[in-house]
């Protein structure tokens, strides 16, 4: 007798098809400046499809279209790229960059709808959702792109980069506002790590290389794995154009980090990092739920507790502590202050390894410390909250918390629009299907371009 994958399962359980909804329930008021879509992306291979690794499943991204207190549509659209029909990602010819997943994030830059895997190029979308088809910045763009970008508040640009398992390990771009690509640089001492996000600061890019690292013996069609003779370390650029070349590496304590929560340089010059992050074991835990191997943990991500790293240019030093011992993934803020300090951190909180505890929405004060969770309920589980700012705002945290909760009992999903401030929930909008556990999205005002 064979075990279901987890990854096909309970809150992960595929979509089989393809809806268009309209004229949506909402309970609550929705604030009527959320007019823009929610769009989403989430791993959902086809019917009768069982990927080697969580990872592998074919990108499906979920939007939900809000004006003017109203919720006027919902939809779910495979990103059709070749890897959809089986096409592989290694051919005679070398990786096809085009073989994308497109599964990990969808993100707009500059008029462009796009659907990100960090190992390809990205998917243009419409604003339908409809695939457009993939996108190299007008073949400016040689190198797959992360699934993680960032956008600059201040200047509008986009930051990014391209990582390998084989030399050049790790390229460095720049978009300007209107999407042209305006610098690439290869960033010398960077090794076959894992680099899967990364953190801009008003002057400093952040790399990030762990304990994971290219593992040509793993056969889960995801080469990565825990390495104890990998050294971790976390690489500060300076920004501009002659930055890569003045690159500093700082080794760190072993570990595993997915996510950057943010960085920013404080007064003294520091350079701050914080993001959840994993150890030997829970990265085995973690890495076995991806693959449906043995020996796994209760959830996708066990044992992510929130990591800071205090970077000292000066006296060259690093360091580091545990924030918090609740299991988190998936960070988000105000991303008005994106390499800025910020007060506020929002994250999805877990059940621990031996899946007890709760699934909810953490808010941290990075001034107080306090942490307060709202929760969702038994057998419902959030996606990661994405922070909008309320009209005329004038705290960090005069906002809404955007999160999609998968509900196994009833077999639904709702959009939960949730006060930032106190983690009140404001409106409900129920959606036509029990929307697939994802992984990351974003809100798209009407006001983009």
């Amino acid at each position: 007798m064979t075990t279901a994958k987890p990854y096909l399962t309970g809150h992960y359980t595929p979509a089989v098809d393809e809806l268009t909804a309209t004229g949506l329930t909402v309970e609550g008021t929705l604030p009527p400046e959320l007019t823009g879509r929610l769009v989403r992306n989430s791993h959902n291979p086809k019917p009768g499809i069982t990927p080697t690794h969580w990872f592998k499943g074919s990108g499906m991204v979920h939007g939900i279209r809000l004006r003017d207190g109203r919720a006027e549509w919902y939809r779910n659209r495979w990103v059709r790229t070749p890897a959809l029909d089986g096409a592989p990602y290694l051919t005679e010819h070398g990786p096809d960059l085009t073989a994308s997943t497109a599964g990990t994030h969808v993100i707009e830059h500059a008029g462009r709808l796009l659907a990100l895997s960090e190992a390809n190029l990205p998917f243009e979308l419409t604003p339908e959702l409809e695939t457009v088809g993939a996108y190299d910045f007008a073949g400016t763009l040689r190198t797959a792109m992360t699934a993680h970008p960032k956008v600059d508040p201040v200047s509008g640009e986009l930051h990014f980069f391209g990582s390998s398992p084989v030399p050049p390990y790790l390229t460095y771009h720049v978009a300007d506002a209107s999407g042209a690509i305006v610098h690439s640089a290869e960033v010398p001492g960077a090794s076959a790590a894992l680099k899967h996000d990364f953190a801009i600061t008003r002057h400093h890019v952040v790399f990030v290389e762990g304990s994971v690292t290219f593992d040509p013996a793993e056969h889960s069609g995801i080469p990565y794995g825990w390495d104890d003779e990998q050294p971790a370390r976390i690489g500060v650029m300076p920004r501009g154009a002659d930055g890569a070349g003045r690159i500093r590496w700082y080794p760190v304590e072993p570990g595993s980090l997915l996510h950057a929560a943010n960085a920013y340089e404080d007064e003294r010059g520091r350079i701050v990092l914080e993001g959840p992050t994993v150890d030997r074991e829970g990265f085995v835990l973690s890495w076995n739920w991806w693959t449906g191997a043995p020996g796994r943990g209760a959830e996708p991500t066990t044992a992510s507790r929130t990591r800071r790293w205090v970077i000292d240019p000066a006296a060259g030093t690093v360091a580091e502590y545990t924030v918090d011992d609740l299991a988190t993934e998936f960070p988000t803020i105000n991303e008005d202050l994106l390499g800025a300090e910020h007060r506020y951190q929002y994250a999805v909180s877990f059940p621990d390894s031996d899946g007890l505890g709760g699934y909810g929405v953490v808010k941290y004060d990075r001034v107080t410390g306090e942490r307060r969770i709202h929760e969702v309920g038994d057998a419902r589980m959030p996606s990661e909250a994405v922070f909008v700012p309320a009209a005329g705002a004038t705290r960090e945290d005069d906002g809404y918390l955007l999160t999609v909760v998968s509900d196994l009992k009833q077999d639904a999903s709702r959009l939960l629009v949730l006060d930032a401030s106190g983690l009140g929930q404001l409106a409900a909008v129920h959606l036509p299907r029990r929307v697939t556990a994802g992984i990351h999205g974003s809100w798209i005002p009407d006001t983009a371009h």
